[in-house]
């Protein structure tokens, strides 16, 4: 991370902007992996509209604040970032102080959050168009994430009910940010059809990318942030305690219920790639940089089907460095396969392997 103490935010913009693109890395190994692919001006957007979120999703995740000022917290934030309204970021950056963490200066997601003056100037500094199309659905993710602390601020932590509050979840969290992808896509002269076709699919890109990482985190998001996103609903039919999620004498029927998350999130992948294909390239965009995450989830959700069990342990389920590589190769243009083609070539073993088989 490069030093973020050196100037205050707003005062040279080519530098917020290059620390924005620094932070990334530190935070989010998959959107570094998009951010680094598209061109500009869409990778500064992206990066941008990312952080954005982030700094919501830190603050929802964080145990050590109570439900209450983490509700009002994450509205602060929300008022900060609206443009009719009187609150600044530096209200905001006042009223969270008080909660970063002893250790803020090591944790690449605090700095994020400490610097959100930083992300809001670089913002600040981009064309109106790309802002418009950018606030509105941070805004539903920032107020989502305020609803469902305080929908469930008498569990210390987030408890999903059933498959319909699930999926409500994954909306705010993912979806909307499918529609601040498309947002930023369709700006300008674009076919209706082709428009209705990505803001048809926009939603469902998301909640596949976000039921695919809470099925693989489940361990994580209980040990670490005190959530459960697998349903109580789901996880009664296999006497399961929500709180137990992870005990071993669980692991068999808590695995069940994993899969079963799984199954959901496998039936948003057709819509998923539908969106893709339907992808206009421009604006900066690349097929590689929303590719590359389609095809690591199809891969995940392929180890997933396999090991359900180890998504309750700190082993936690991965695809190797090796098949991401290949991913990425393959998505760069080295190899001759479509997304559909590759998507089952994935699906079936690590891709890695089946190019070496191919050999």
């Amino acid at each position: 991370m490069t030093d973020h103490e050196s100037r205050p935010p707003g005062v040279d913009p080519e530098a917020d902007l290059a620390w924005c693109h620094d932070a990334v890395q530190g935070v989010s190994r998959t959107f570094a992996l998009t951010i680094d692919v598209l061109d500009e001006p869409m990778s500064t957007h992206i990066c941008l509209g990312y952080l954005l979120c982030r700094v919501a999703d830190t603050i929802e995740d964080a145990n050590h604040i109570p439900p209450e000022p983490q509700a009002a917290l994450l509205r602060t934030y929300d008022a900060a970032i609206d443009p009719d309204a009187d609150t600044d970021i530096d209200a905001f950056r006042t009223a969270v102080d008080d909660w970063l963490p002893a250790d803020e200066a090591d944790t690449d997601d605090w700095i994020v959050v400490a610097e959100a003056p930083r992300i809001v100037a670089a913002f600040e500094e981009l064309p109106a168009d790309v802002q418009e199309a950018i606030i509105p659905p941070v805004r539903e993710l920032i107020d989502g994430m305020a609803m469902f602390v305080e929908r469930h601020a008498d569990s210390g932590g987030l408890r999903i009910d059933d498959a319909e509050e699930l999926e409500e979840y994954c909306y705010y969290a993912a979806g909307t940010v499918g529609t601040l992808i498309t947002n930023l896509l369709t700006r300008g002269d674009i076919a209706a059809d082709r428009r209705q076709r990505l803001y048809d699919t926009a939603v469902e890109f998301g909640l596949l990318l976000q039921l695919v990482n809470i099925s693989k985190d489940v361990y994580d998001d209980y040990t670490e942030e005190n959530n459960v996103y697998l349903p109580a609903e789901w996880l009664d039919e296999e006497g399961v305690d929500q709180e137990a999620v992870v005990d071993p004498e669980n692991r068999d029927g808590a695995a069940s219920v994993v899969s079963r998350t799984v199954g959901h999130a496998r039936s948003f992948l057709d819509d998923a790639e539908r969106y893709l294909q339907a992808m206009p390239l421009r604006h900066g965009n690349t097929m590689a940089a929303w590719g590359v995450p389609f095809l690591l989830a199809v891969g995940t959700l392929r180890e997933l089907r396999n090991r359900p069990e180890d998504a309750l342990t700190d082993r936690g389920v991965k695809i190797s460095r090796q098949e991401v590589g290949a991913v990425m190769s393959a998505m760069h243009g080295e190899g001759g396969d479509s997304l559909r083609e590759l998507r089952e070539l994935i699906a079936a073993q690590p891709y890695h392997t089946a190019v070496s088989n191919a050999d």
